[in-house]
């Protein structure tokens, strides 16, 4: 079979013959790849910059795909750490971690869609008691993750979703998306106010709109959990310690190891419907497999998924 292979962090993988998948485990299937979303967790598992990164290889790398089984019904699966990912023609799926899919599913807005849109997804249902009426500041709005996280908080009932982002082309698209209001990170101290912050860019940008977003709240004994999601502008920040007195923050993080594997797994069938029903808007590009080294280092906005 044909796989795209990583040799080494630094470098793009390569189209190339691979040996075919086995499987060996009580509850392993081999399956046929539809389709797998380059997602930035993808990349960053490969060049070894994400906390769950095994740093083997060579690396088949994809970490979900659809998928048809031997029996022709399509699934979506998340793959566990493994050295054959999705990004192959066939690879080897636990079938415990995945679930059927609706009819109609499209297989390309299906692997685009679930993992960007899961990060908010399982933060709201699993990290916080989210409840209707609740007002969302989401932090990195732009990008795949944070547009999928408007659209969700406004399903899930919420009275009022910011927008925050830097790229002010692509805030303008939101508010037909559901955002209730557009800002730039200078303009922060407008979501002070909110009752939950989703946090896809951590980092100094994140650092340095805390303190300003927390001093302008009304009524700063009133609780605002800060949820830590992706860290696209840094691994770290620097937390001012006046941050955490001078407001009841909570901050906490969702994502791999601080939600169950069965916890992902139980909220799926719900995000997928939704996707299939067209409740959420997916940017999503197909491209060829076989193309995978230019699709690597793209800089694409859409979602690209990767088609065998």
């Amino acid at each position: 079979m044909h796989a795209a292979v990583l040799m080494s962090h630094d470098t793009p993988p390569v189209y190339a013959e691979h040996p075919d998948p086995v499987a060996t485990g009580e509850h392993e299937m081999v399956v046929q790849v539809l389709a797998a979303g380059l997602h930035h967790l993808t990349r960053a598992k490969a060049n070894r910059s994400h906390y769950s990164s095994t740093g083997s290889f060579p690396l088949v790398p994809g970490v979900d795909g659809v998928v048809r089984d031997a029996t022709g019904r399509l699934r979506y699966a998340v793959l566990d750490d493994t050295v054959l990912g999705t990004f192959a023609d066939r690879t080897v799926i636990d079938v415990r971690r995945s679930v059927l899919l609706p009819e109609g599913s499209d297989p390309v807005r299906i692997a685009a869609a679930m993992n960007p849109g899961m990060s908010a997804w399982v933060a709201l249902r699993r990290r916080f008691a989210f409840q209707e009426g609740q007002h969302v500041l989401v932090l990195g709005a732009t990008g795949s993750a944070g547009r999928m996280a408007v659209q969700i908080a406004k399903r899930f009932g919420a009275a009022r979703v910011v927008a925050a982002g830097r790229d002010t082309t692509r805030l303008k698209a939101l508010p037909a998306l559901g955002a209730d209001q557009v800002i730039t990170f200078d303009e922060i101290t407008a979501a002070a106010d909110v009752d939950v912050v989703l946090d896809f860019v951590w980092g100094t940008p994140t650092a340095e709109a805390m303190l300003p977003l927390l001093t302008a709240r009304a009524d700063r004994s009133a609780p605002l959990t800060w949820i830590q999601i992706g860290s696209i502008a840094g691994e770290t920040a620097p937390i001012p310690s006046a941050a955490l007195r001078a407001a009841r923050l909570h901050i906490l993080g969702s994502g791999i190891g601080s939600v169950p594997p069965r916890d992902f797994i139980a909220e799926l069938p719900e995000l997928a419907a939704a996707v299939t029903e067209g409740e959420l808007d997916v940017q999503a590009r197909a491209v060829p497999l076989a193309g995978i080294a230019q699709a690597w280092t793209s800089s694409s906005t859409e979602r690209l998924v990767l088609v065998p």
